[in-house]
Parts: C-alpha cells; structure tokens; sequence
C-alpha cells in the first residue's frame, strides 16, 4: 500500500516540485519515497512495505528500462500471473508490481482485465512517451488527475496536487446540490475545478497532452438457477478463497471487528491475531461487548478504544483534510480513531466493507418483498395519490406513498439521501444545474432492463460504495499509515453475489439471507444474526446539547456559510432538531461537513498545516 503522484509538463524544476508533492501523501507511504524524473514527466512513490520488504522499491523498472511503474495497492493473483508471464519475462523481485510491468507488455491496456486486487498505477512508456493509469474494479483505491493548458498531473490524493506552481485551487460549487442529495461528491467531478476521480473499472492513456479514457469493468447481474443450499456453499467457498487472498503479506494482518455480520463473517474466516473495535460511551451506540464476545470465543485478541463527544468534534478538521472532498458520513470518524487504534500494532486490517452493497444488506431492498400487495394497484393510480401527497406537509408515512407512486429512477439514488431535490434549494442561495437524478442517469440506463432490487443496487455500488465507503475507507486507514483491505470487495466474490436470486438477498423477514447462512456455519456467535447498525454514531444526540449546538451554530451562522447557504433555513434546522421538532441531523451535519472541509482547504491554511 502506497501513495502515488506524478506530472507531465515543462516545468524546469520537476525535482524539487515532485519532491513537495510526494512529502504532501507521506502519510500514505512513511517507509520509504521515490522518484522518476526526465525532461517530459516526474513520479513520486510512497512506500508501505508490506510484500517484498527488501526489493519491492519503486519506482521500478522491466528489463531493458523503457516502462517505469508507480503503483499503489495489492494484486491478489499476482503469484498466478507471474506464472504464466515467467515464459516470456526474467523477474529481479518477488513484488506485485513487476508483474504489473510485464503483463502490460504482454496484454498492453487489456492489463486490467487480468487483474484481481485493488490497485492504482501510473506506467510511462519511455519510447513512445505515453502515461497509462488504470484503477480496480470497484475503486478501492483512488486516483485523481487534473489538466490545465500543457500541465498534466495524478495523485492518490487530490492535496497533493496543492504543491505544485501550475495547480489552480478553485472551488466547484456547482456541485453542491448534488453533494447536499447524496451526501458526498457523485460524480467524476471534484469540489475541486478541473480536477477528476479516473472512475472505477476504468484507464487513461496520455499522450501528446490529449487524454484517452476506457472503460474496461461492466458490472453484470445473472440470476443463475441453483437451489439455495448450492448458493450458499458458492457464497462459504469464495468467500474463504477471498479472505485467504486477502491474507498474502509479508507483515502480520489484523481486522477490525464490530457487531456485526461482515466483520464478524471476516473475522471468523481469517483468525487473525488481533482485532479493533471502537464504541461511545452511550449504550446504544456501543460495539465493544459484542466485539469483544466474538474475540473471546475465538481465542484472539481485542483492543477497544471508547471515543468522547470532545473528541469526536475536535478530530473534524482533519477528518475533512484527510478526505479532500467533503462527507458527512459519520462512520468516517469512527473509522479514523479505529485506525490510529490498530496502527500500534499492525500495517495490514481486513475490514467488513462491501457485503451491504454485494448481497443485498440494506432494508430498502426489501420494499418490493414487504410491499408487494400495494404495488398490485396499477401505477397511474398510485402516481396520482403520490401527486397528492406531495401538496401535503411532511408528516411520517407520507413519502411512502409518494415513493410507490414514482418510477425508481425517478425517487431513488442510494441508500443514503439527505435532501430532496426541493429542500436543497430552500438550503442554497443559488440555483444549481445539477440535480441528484442526473447524476443517477447513466447508471439506470445500462441496467434499465433490470429489477427494481438489481436496479437500487447497481446505484448503491456506483454511488454509495465506491464513491463515499470506499473513500473513507481508503484515507482513514491511510491517515495512520495502515493498510485496509477489504476481502467482501472482489470480484470472485461479486460473481457469485450477482448471480444470486432476489430471495437468495432479501425476504420479508430478513436481507442478505444466503451470506447470513454462510456466516452462520463459522460465527461462534449470533452475530449472524444482528439487524445492520453500519457504524453508529450519537451524532444524532450530541447536536441537542448546547456545546455541539453552539459549535454548529457558530459555523452556520458565518460569513463563508453566507456564500453557499440560507442561514435562516439552515439555522432552523439545527433549531428544530434541538428542540425535537424535526430529525434533521443529517441534514445539519451534511452542511456542518461541507464548511468545515471549505474552512479547511479555502480559508485557514494554518488549519491544513496542523492536520498534517
């Protein structure tokens, strides 16, 4: 696991630019840096040694030194690939990354396809002067690039990019509506102007300062006729192999542990030596005695760690630094303290992201199932009670009626809405092009033949997944130089996750019911059993007390939040969710998110410095 950076242009300096642009991700990689730099490019590589302690250096090169890789990641059939690439190439190490430098010599940019891992990778071709970047299938691993006039720059992160003479920081905020729907940043776009995310299951080839960009990963969902005994021995085989996999390292590997099926599920299958958990000192929002329950009954350690309201909200700025791009998803900071908690002891953790997303673990996804009698009613009718319903105020069971009444593609984009379309107007003092069904467009036109199950499950992948979970996965475990690994997100494990029947995901009774009956046969515990709970965070219940309410209070009410947002509609709602009127915290703690990450990158530099 590593950090990543490099730029294409004329700059004379190249050295001493890359050299800040590589200290700015240190984080990322603290064991060690390198740097290729010729007359037309410069890379950086950050170092976290985890396999091939001793010749696995980057930038590496193949045998005659005409392709030079940086590479961040793991390939997880790398020793199978190697394999077959040892008939036509001589290795010098024992490293992921030098098959990464054959196999695009023997398959060119079909290189990806052959891939089993997460990954994000620069290679530059030094004969024909062209960059090739690809990433993994899901996104596990980010990377971003940026191109103004005759300067092409990538990074693992996008602060990296801040280091360099010709980056133009400006803001985005035509995207605000959109992150005010979905919670985090949607799109390819960043909050950053002309700055990308390269998407999941995609590459980039530069040349000649002209960007070529290819999809090469298409989710496929296919229903595949078996008994549901024979889905659930597939389900208990690949998720071994995966976890198995996920196990490869030179250092010693430990997991995070909640209450939970998937982490318990992971946990339970790689035994590892030592396991993580953090909780609050709230009953209710705390893991720790579960946790800890599972370690004792399999014989492996627990370390916990309780996190404090102080705490919590002093960590924020960093929090939203870390991120570069703001999220109010809460469970972010949970995941910060988790990480500096296992970094005492461990590089490597196996963390339970993925299974929700894969198997259908959400309750939405049960609507149809539980539902079924009132979608009898033909739709033109339930369309015109949902036109009603939209006349009257906001009371609970309302927005039922008005859901059923809608076409999916018109009322969902992902598991996770804050704001609806009209109620992020009333929030901004601009009117904002983008709209949150936009953005969800191209998703449900590639799966427009699919179930409405299927259908909220692609947004959830593309969206929820691999723009927001994966995101805070990635750069919390990378604040504290550790690396997360994530066994539920692979794609052994998502052919036999796509192929499953919708009864085989969710009942009436239950959701994820085959992967529940494969944890089931491992799990020492009940654990199999547990509703989800994700990270549960008292969020909710700090913003009531005065201390957190005045915080937020004060960042609201703001000059720089007078830029962006209504004051006195936002100032409501942390008014009537203090006052119990109204359930607003994520609303309020979406916004609070976004100024806090703009106070950090657009007004106090100090605040950058010291979350460094």
């Amino acid at each position: 696991m590593c950090g990543i950076a490099g730029f294409v242009s004329p700059e004379p300096n190249k050295k001493e630019i890359i050299k800040k642009m590589s200290e700015r991700i240190k984080h990322r990689g603290p064991d060690g840096e390198g740097f290729f730099i010729d007359d037309d490019i410069a890379l950086a590589h950050r170092r976290l040694s985890i396999i091939d302690l001793s010749t696995g250096h980057q930038p590496m090169y193949n045998e005659d030194e005409s392709l030079v890789i940086v590479f961040n990641g793991e390939i997880y059939n790398y020793l199978e690939l190697r394999k077959e690439l040892e008939a036509q190439h001589t290795f010098k190490t024992q490293s992921d990354t030098e098959v990464l430098l054959h196999g695009y010599e023997t398959w060119g940019s079909d290189l990806p396809k052959h891939l089993r891992g997460m990954f994000a990778f620069a290679l530059y071709d030094l004969k024909d002067k062209t960059l090739f970047l690809a990433r993994d299938n899901f996104g596990i691993k980010p990377l971003y690039y940026y191109q103004e006039n005759d300067t092409f720059m990538f990074a693992s992160e996008i602060k990296s990019f801040l280091d360099h003479p010709s980056f133009k920081k400006e803001l985005n905020e035509d995207l605000l509506r959109a992150y005010l729907s979905f919670s985090f940043t949607p799109t390819t776009e960043t909050f950053f102007k002309n700055v990308y995310r390269l998407d999941a299951g995609h590459y980039l080839t530069l040349k000649n300062g002209k960007i070529k960009i290819e999809k090469y990963f298409t989710k496929t969902f296919d229903e595949k006729v078996q008994s549901f005994e024979e889905a659930v021995e597939e389900i208990s085989n690949v998720m071994e192999d995966s976890v198995n996999k996920h196990l490869l390292s030179d250092v010693e590997v430990g997991s995070f542990l909640s209450s939970g099926i998937d982490s318990s599920y992971i946990v339970s299958l790689s035994k590892p030596d030592k396991t993580y958990t953090v909780g609050y000192d709230l009953a209710k929002y705390n893991e720790i005695a579960y946790a800890k329950d599972l370690a004792d009954k399999l014989n492996i350690r627990n370390a916990s760690k309780v996190i404090t309201k102080e705490e919590y909200m002093q960590v924020m700025p960093k929090i939203m630094y870390h991120l570069d791009e703001p999220a109010s998803d809460p469970a972010a900071v949970a995941l910060y303290f988790l990480s500096h908690l296992a970094k005492k002891d461990v590089k490597v953790v196996l963390s339970g992201e993925g299974a929700d997303e894969f198997f259908g673990g959400y309750n939405i996804y049960r609507q149809d199932v539980d539902l079924a009698w009132y979608n009898k009613i033909p739709f033109f009718i339930r369309h015109i009670i949902a036109k009603f319903c939209r006349l009257l105020p906001e009371e609970r069971g309302i927005n039922f009626f008005i859901r059923r009444g809608e076409k999916i593609e018109d009322s969902y984009i992902g598991v996770n809405r804050v704001f609806g379309e009209k109620e992020s107007q009333k929030a901004l003092t601009k009117k904002y092009k983008l709209s949150a069904q936009k953005v969800t467009k191209t998703t449900y036109q590639e799966y427009a033949n699919a179930s409405d199950i299927v259908k909220m499950q692609a947004i959830d992948i593309d969206f929820w997944l691999m723009k927001d979970i994966l995101l805070k996965a990635d750069r919390m475990t990378m604040s504290a130089s550790i690396e997360g690994r994530v066994p539920f997100i692979d794609k052994e494990v998502f052919k036999v996750a796509s192929s499953l029947p919708i009864s085989y995901k969710v009942t009436k009774e239950n959701t994820k019911v085959a992967l529940r009956e494969a944890a089931k046969k491992v799990i020492p515990t009940e654990a199999y059993k547990k509703k989800k709970l994700g990270f549960p965070v008292p969020v909710r219940e700090w913003m009531k007390e005065n201390d957190v309410y005045k915080e937020i209070k004060e960042v609201f009410t703001s000059d720089y939040a007078s830029q962006f947002f209504n004051q006195k509609y936002i100032v409501k709602l942390l008014e009537d969710h203090k006052n119990n009127k109204k359930d607003n915290y994520r609303k309020v703690w979406t916004i609070y998110c976004f100024l806090t990450w703009y106070k950090v990158f657009f007004i106090d530099e100090d605040i950058i410095k010291g979350a460094e």
